[in-house]
C-alpha cells in the first residue's frame, strides 16, 4: 500500500507540473498571437480571452492534482479543510474567469 501512495504522490506532482505548464505555455501562446496576428480588429480582447482560457484550464488541472495529493495522505480534519479552502478559492477564481470571458455563468443559457 505504501508503494501505491508513493506512485500517486509522484503522479500528483506530475499533474501539478502539467497544470503550471498549461498556464505558462498558454501565456506564451497568447502573447505570440497578440503580436503576430495583426488582422484581428481588437487583439486585446483575443489576448484576454486566450489568457483566461489557459489560466482556467491550468486551474482545473491544479485542482485535480490537489485532490490526488490529499487523497493519498492519511485524511485528517486539517488536510481536508486545507483542500476544501484551496478548491473553494480556485473554484471562485474559475467562475470569475468564466464570467469575465463569456459574460455569463456556466449554467446560464446562451
Amino acid at each position: 500500500m505504501d508503494n501505491i501512495k508513493i506512485y500517486i504522490d509522484d503522479i500528483s506532482k506530475i499533474v501539478e507540473g502539467i497544470g503550471v505548464a498549461v498556464i505558462f505555455f498558454g501565456i506564451i501562446y497568447s502573447i505570440l498571437i497578440f503580436f503576430i496576428n495583426k488582422k484581428i480588429t481588437n487583439p486585446y480582447i483575443l489576448l484576454r480571452q486566450n489568457l483566461g482560457k489557459s489560466i482556467l484550464l491550468g486551474l482545473e488541472i491544479l485542482i485535480a492534482a490537489d485532490i490526488m495529493a490529499t487523497v493519498i495522505t492519511d485524511p485528517t480534519l486539517e488536510s481536508v479543510t486545507v483542500l476544501a479552502v484551496i478548491v473553494l478559492i480556485r473554484t471562485i477564481m474559475s467562475l470569475s474567469l468564466e464570467v469575465e470571458l463569456y459574460g455569463k455563468f456556466p449554467w446560464q443559457k446562451k
